[in-house]
């Protein structure tokens, strides 16, 4: 009986529901992820009301088992067709899905709040959860981190896993170089594949002005270190033999830059922390901030209020809202960026690719699919998690110039998540207004792959054992005292 299959598409069988669904995924989204049901050709067409009527009677609550909205498109278009579609003529709009009226029951939070806690981290991404696992290492255990929705249901879960050490800066190189370090022994310490693979990042220059971009970053990262190569185009097309060489003048190769599969690494994270004792909440959202004396004293969430030594703001795009409570403003600025996945394919692509005249990335996942992304500038500030068919429009034009033989490839679906931007592209950290009032946000794109470096570091400042000086460097009063050198290797 365990092995009845529920969805034909991803092989998800009865027996993977209810292993999820013991493992406290409980409602309909966090399932989908941890099994994979309903990603798909179908979307949740042939295997949503099995799934639904497993997760009833395995006692979910209705709120919980609300119908998830099929990602568009509604069945596979090939990049050819969507390339030729102009997107001039498509409206920059908030897409589709349209979000249900009246809003669906939120289901209830994972439990009760405690009355107290030494450290309380608002955001359940990457970056709170790892600084929630990086305080445990180092003794501190009673902290609770407050999620206001699923684990993966931000911007931790809507990224296509690229992690990587090829930045402009000293300062970010190091951090990048770090983190790689800690992704690739994260399985072996926590025991949780999140299918961390070295196949490089190649960086593609389409005229002069890039080159010079990328020559300028090669010197800072061969300072650090780093095994950066800037190529010629046939050069490239050794490591790429599917690229149109017409379509760049040079390119930048490291081969130690990786993907990973964000979801696990996520879960990983949330579970070694649990494991020491660290309380993790979902769908518990701050509605107060309590602040007297200079100092945060409490939250206040819809389950009760919860007293404070530190309070941590790690929720991305959501983080000026959070400030706010507290009476701090923040300078970022949430923006919409697009993505989505093909269907699989034999392997053929080893690096990310990303061409740095446009913003196109892409890479393949280890199941043969390309997942990739691209930014657009007219898009407007604002958290949005629709979807466009001009974001199709536009990938499927620049991938097929770029990579022609892609044509013919299916999108599955796509998606979209939130940059945290900031004016100089660079994080903001440490205290900000009440001196117990942490920031932790303003990562751009960037957050997920500088996640374990950087809260090494908050964590240590946060315990007194030491004090990097990048949290002088990027603290909120910056801004006063003029900015920081601008990070401008941002893609997407």
């Amino acid at each position: 009986m365990g092995k009845t299959i529920l969805c034909a598409c991803e092989d998800v069988t009865l027996s993977e529901v209810r292993r999820a669904f013991a493992r406290g995924h409980r409602d309909l989204e966090s399932v989908k992820r941890y099994t994979g049901f309903g990603t798909g050709p179908c979307q949740g067409k042939s295997c949503l009301a099995a799934v639904v009527q497993e997760l009833l009677r395995l006692g979910a609550t209705p709120a919980e088992i609300n119908p998830f909205t099929p990602r568009p498109p509604a069945q596979p278009v090939d990049f050819g067709t969507l390339a030729g579609i102009d997107p001039d003529t498509l409206p920059l709009d908030e897409g589709v899905p349209v979000p249900p009226t009246p809003r669906p029951p939120v289901p209830a939070s994972s439990g009760p709040v405690p009355e107290r806690a030494s450290v309380v981290i608002v955001g359940g991404g990457i970056l709170g959860l790892s600084l929630a696992h990086q305080l445990a290492l180092r003794g501190v255990t009673d902290v609770l981190v407050l999620e206001r929705s699923y684990l993966n249901a931000g911007a931790s879960g809507r990224n296509g896993g690229g992690v990587r050490a090829q930045w402009s800066t000293p300062t970010m190189v190091r951090l990048g170089l770090r983190s790689l370090q800690l992704f690739r022994s994260f399985a072996g310490e926590t025991g949780v594949n999140v299918w961390f693979r070295r196949g490089g990042y190649l960086f593609l220059a389409p005229d002069g002005a890039q080159v010079e971009r990328l020559e300028r970053n090669h010197a800072v990262q061969r300072q650090q270190g780093m095994r950066t190569r800037i190529v010629s185009p046939d050069e490239a097309c050794t490591i790429v033999p599917e690229l149109d060489r017409s379509r760049f003048v040079a390119a930048s190769w490291n081969p130690d830059d990786g993907v990973v599969f964000p979801w696990p690494f996520l879960w990983g994270y949330a579970a070694a922390a649990q494991a020491r004792g660290v309380t993790v909440r979902t769908f518990t959202p701050v509605s107060g901030i309590e602040v007297s004396g200079g100092l945060v004293r409490s939250v206040l969430t819809p389950h009760g209020r919860v007293r404070c030594d530190t309070l941590v703001n790690a929720c991305g795009a959501w983080s000026p809202e959070v400030a706010r409570l507290a009476g701090v403003a923040l300078p970022n600025r949430p923006t919409r960026h697009e993505i989505l996945v093909s269907g699989p394919l034999k392997p053929w692509l080893g690096p990310l690719v990303s061409n740095l005249g446009n913003g196109l990335y892409f890479s393949q996942s280890q199941r043969g699919e390309i997942v990739g992304g691209m930014g657009d500038p007219t898009e407007p500030a604002g958290i949005s998690h629709g979807s466009t068919l001009r974001f199709l429009s536009r990938f499927s034009r620049a991938i097929t110039e770029l990579v022609p033989g892609t044509a013919g490839v299916p999108v599955m679906r796509q998606w979209a998540g939130n940059y945290d931007v900031t004016p100089d592209n660079n994080p903001i950290l440490g205290p900000a207004g009440p001196a117990n009032f942490f920031q932790l946000s303003g990562f751009v794109g960037h957050g997920f792959m500088m996640a374990p470096a950087v809260t090494e570091i908050v964590a240590d400042a946060l315990t007194g054992r030491a004090r990097d000086e990048i949290l002088d460097r990027f603290s909120l009063d910056r801004f006063e005292r003029g900015p920081a050198v601008r990070e401008d290797f941002i893609i997407g």
